[in-house]
């Protein structure tokens, strides 16, 4: 018997010519020393099968085959009468793995990651992907600022051929940042230049915030705002020159050290304009930010820079390059700039290509842009178009991108992708008062119906007070140059017994149709006509004003209501609004049709201005009047009111205003509101369906009748929140009154919800 044994790649590799084996053919190949691994899997990738020559170089090719598998910790090769016996020893199966003292990270979810480190339960047991998942595991909690965590593993062996692993965390304390020093200032104080950072030393917002953790990407971003900071007040040579981030041995404080070169401050010498401007170059100047004679800012350079990139971009020529060439005298600490113009290629537009709209028909879109195809490529239209499609609020994301055509250098597409959101949903409103206890209202809507764009509503309200059932719908483009129609039909049945206004029944129905016609980009007109009959209720000992009513009136009557009004909206969104303006001003009238002659005057201004990248201030102020003509009176229902959610918050909705004798409210002939909110998102959440804000609200009802200590102003302040849910916009205000008066009814909670569908 012939017996030749070789043992390990190594020393095969190494293996005298003394040792070499005679060739030999395979007449069989045998598997030995598998348990959980096929056969066919051996053979599979042995590189030698039956009837092949055996030579010392395919047996080192087949041993460094079965090894890189990583299925084996041991193969050898034996011969016996031509046959090839495979020897091999089987790396362990991983059992089992148990994390134990984690608190900060789901157990699932670390397991979970250790799968991209090559381990997990069922898998073959590897060394290498043992303490690449340790690693990973201690990078998880550092990067949560546990610089301190201790991770320690144990590899038990079990029966057939298996591992048991256990990992052992102690994750310690979050280490906090103790120091950070600031070297090289002179011109602003340390404390200045600390409070333009995010990252800071522990302060008692710090356990919410957690800004006194150190981060790489949170230090790298505080470097940027210093340097723009500098570098917008004229310190053109201003440089960091290092930083160091240093932790103590218990890992448990960590100093930062910033090295700074603030150099001279620079004043602009000259400012010119050069290159092929291709309008006016008078026009050029004018969008020019900076002047002789005023401190550098990089701000005012880059802004410069844009605009007149931007007004290149309405002429077509979207890859217009903008460069301000500095001429430093570094004597005199001046600079001049030079604004090198290169419009480049015009271009037009080949496509509009329009993504992302499952349920919303193609047209709905295309018919609210302004840019068109084969029109030259103008930015402020396309500017414009992407506010057209944001403000129908069909969408939760609206995002527009404008590729160029591969192959030609004058041609671009538009690319606008959306993310549709529920237009449809069933919402209920609430609110808390001491008079009433809770009272539900409820209404459903769609305001994309069938993806056409159109809006229909419906309103139910079924308290003890009123009960409301109303249908609306709206084409907002009844004809292709965006004239819309509207028809409302309504049933009203009030019961004022239960509350502070004076106590009747009235019954109401009516209906009507109204037009809008755009007379501008963001402005339009509307004016429409409906009927309206009304039949009052009297209680017994009715007020003055009501017996006055109906001697005046009747119990029965019949109206006939013309309204007109004017609206323009240059909000920048209606998704997430940060700037731009709302005004909308109505008037209706009682047309001399039947007995009624009424007017009522109503004016809206809203203001959003941009404080900070994240928090918006919004002015919202409102004014009403009206009263009668040709003798008559205002109906007493058509008073205004105040209180309550969307105009003073804190007090019970309709409560504010003149007051008869017996205290009931009387409403009024003239409305005042005026509210002031910052609005801003909920710190350490990206997500811009949730936001916070903190309000300030005033509003008065004036009109005859008025009585010392229940007619005026009143004011209110609180804190509300906003959160498009999955299940819909949900509402919650909290609200002070800030001069109650003794006549006053308060509601200091409010709250609304919705169900999307």
């Amino acid at each position: 018997m012939k017996l030749i044994k070789l043992v390990g790649l190594i020393y095969l590799l190494c293996l005298s010519p003394a040792w070499a084996i005679d060739p030999f053919v395979v007449k069989d190949i045998r598997v030995e020393g598998i348990q959980r691994t096929e056969a066919g899997t051996v053979f599979s990738y042995l590189p030698i099968k039956v009837g092949d020559t055996m030579d010392d170089q395919k047996a080192a090719a087949a041993i460094r085959a079965l090894y890189a598998t990583g299925f084996f910790k041991d193969v050898s090769l034996e011969v016996e009468q031509g046959v090839l016996i495979v020897l091999v020893r089987e790396r362990p199966s991983i059992a089992s793995i148990e994390i134990n003292g984690t608190k900060d990270f789901p157990k699932d979810q670390l397991k979970e990651n250790m799968k991209y480190a090559g381990l997990a339960e069922a898998r073959i047991f590897d060394k290498g992907a043992l303490d690449k998942a340790t690693q990973e595991l201690k990078r998880q909690y550092v990067a949560r600022g546990k610089y301190g965590v201790s991770v320690t593993t144990t590899v038990a062996e079990l029966e057939r051929n298996r591992v048991g692993i256990v990992f052992n965390v102690a994750e310690g304390e979050v280490s906090k940042i103790k120091q950070i020093n600031l070297v090289g200032n002179h011109d602003y104080k340390e404390d200045e230049l600390l409070g333009m950072m995010k990252l800071s030393t522990p302060d008692w917002m710090s356990w919410f915030s957690k800004d006194d953790q150190y981060s790489k990407q949170k230090l790298s971003a505080d470097m940027e705002a210093m340097r723009s900071f500098y570098m917008d007040s004229g310190y053109l040579e201003f440089n960091i020159d290092s930083t160091q981030v240093s932790i103590t041995p218990d890992k448990k404080d960590i100093y930062i050290t910033i090295n700074i070169t603030e150099g001279a401050k620079y004043t602009i010498s000259k400012v010119g304009v050069a290159g092929n401007t291709l309008i006016p170059k008078e026009e050029v100047e004018k969008l020019i930010q900076v002047k002789a004679g005023d401190t550098f800012s990089r701000k005012a350079l880059t802004e410069t820079s844009k605009k007149i990139g931007d007004r290149l971009g309405q002429e077509g020529y979207a890859f217009a390059n903008v460069n301000a060439i500095p001429e430093l005298n570094k004597e005199k600490h001046q600079v001049a700039f030079s604004f090198m113009v290169d419009p480049g290629q015009r271009v037009y537009v080949r496509r509009i290509n329009i993504a992302g709209n499952d349920k919303t028909r193609d047209e709905v879109i295309r018919r609210e842009f302004r840019q068109i195809e084969g029109a030259w490529f103008d930015t402020e239209k396309i500017k414009k178009s992407k506010q057209r499609v944001d403000k129908l609020d069909f969408f939760s994301e609206v995002n527009v991108e404008t590729p160029p055509v591969q192959g030609t250098v004058d041609q671009m597409d538009v690319s606008i992708s959306v993310k549709e959101k529920s237009t449809g949903s069933f919402s209920v409103g609430a609110g808390f008062s001491q008079g009433e206890g809770i009272t539900l209202t409820a209404g459903i809507k769609q305001a994309n119906l069938f993806g056409s764009g159109n809006h229909i509503e419906t309103q139910i309200n079924t308290s003890k007070v009123n009960q409301v059932y109303s249908l609306s719908f709206t084409d907002p483009y009844f004809t292709d140059e965006g004239v819309s129609r509207g028809f409302d039909i309504y049933k009203r049945d009030t019961d004022s017994s239960s509350t502070a206004v004076s106590e009747y029944s009235s019954h109401t129905y009516g209906g009507g149709v109204r037009f809008g016609v755009p007379t501008g980009e963001d402005e339009s007109i509307n004016f429409g006509v409906a009927f309206e009959s009304t039949k009052l209720g009297l209680f017994a000992n009715p007020s003055t004003r009501l017996l006055q009513y109906v001697n005046t009136f009747g119990i029965s009557n019949k109206n006939l209501i013309g309204t007109i009004g004017w609206g323009r909206d240059s909000r920048d969104s209606a998704i997430y609004t940060t700037e731009g303006t709302v005004q909308r001003a109505n008037a209706e009238i009682a047309l001399p049709v039947f007995d009624m002659r009424y007017y009522k005057l109503n004016y809206q201004h809203q203001r959003f201005y941009p404080v900070s990248s994240d928090i918006t201030l919004l002015l919202n102020g409102e004014a009403g009047v009206g009263g009668g003509y040709g003798g008559k009176p205002l109906p007493f229902f058509k008073n205004f009111y105040a209180g309550g959610s969307g105009s003073v918050r804190g007090y019970e909705s309709s409560s504010l205003g003149p007051r008869d004798v017996n205290s009931q409210i009387m409403g009024g002939r003239k409305r005042l509101v005026g509210n002031m909110e910052f609005l801003m998102p909920v710190p350490g959440i990206k997500e811009k369906s949730v936001r916070l804000s903190g309000f300030v609200d005033a509003g008065a009802i004036y009109g005859s009748g008025d009585l010392p200590g229940s007619a005026g102003w009143r004011f209110s302040t609180g804190v509300a929140a906003i959160w498009v849910s999955p299940m819909g916009p949900i509402k919650l205000s909290y609200a002070v009154p800030l001069n109650k008066q003794p006549v006053d009814k308060l509601q200091r909670v409010q709250f609304s919800m919705g169900s999307m569908f």
